[in-house]
């Protein structure tokens, strides 16, 4: 097993983290528009499929993603799927929706997914939990925590940052994982 519970729990200490988590301002994030277009390669969060698929995503967001090399996330792609059960076939709709997001997860090149293994599975448990805790969220919602975890930590591991505008929770997560790295972009109306 790749997964050791005992150095994954010294290197995280969830026991230690008390309180509520705050948020940071603004200044002390890091944003795309800050960012070079040319660079490293990143991950990209379900937010960025989102958006772009509401017609959300604004100029400096499709210009980034389309400098960079972009990597995608077996989670991301099941948070994708998962309208496929959830959307209602007789809502109208739901055809043109599921259209787009089969499109979309058609256009990913299969060379550009990677799977978490099962050490980033057992840590994101973990921090997931603390997220969870500290971060003050709504029963229910355990499993977005898990899976922002997942790609959070995946992401730290192929040593690149997340690119997300899910500010909140992402820079929860950069608290908690200082030497991960993340890009956010602010969502447009």
């Amino acid at each position: 097993m790749t997964f050791d519970l005992d150095a994954t729990l010294r290197w995280l200490k969830p026991h230690r983290k008390q309180g509520a988590l705050p948020r940071r301002s603004e200044g002390e994030l890091d944003w795309i528009e800050n960012a070079p277009l040319a660079g490293a390669p990143v991950l990209l969060d379900t937010t960025v499929y989102i958006d772009a698929l509401q017609g959300r995503s604004s100029q400096i967001l499709d210009d980034f993603i389309g400098f960079r090399v972009c990597n995608h996330s077996a989670v991301c792609i099941s948070e994708l799927a998962h309208a496929f059960g959830r959307l209602n076939p007789s809502d109208p709709r739901t055809g043109p929706a599921l259209k787009k997001i089969r499109q979309a997860i058609h256009s990913i090149p299969p060379h550009r997914v990677s799977v978490p293994d099962e050490a980033i599975w057992g840590a994101a448990g973990i921090l997931a939990g603390v997220l969870f805790r500290l971060g003050s969220f709504p029963s229910g919602t355990e499993r977005k925590c898990l899976n922002d975890a997942l790609v959070f930590l995946q992401a730290r591991k192929l040593g690149c940052p997340i690119l997300t505008g899910n500010i909140r929770d992402f820079d929860y997560l950069n608290q908690l994982v200082p030497d991960g790295r993340v890009l956010l972009y602010r969502r447009t109306a």
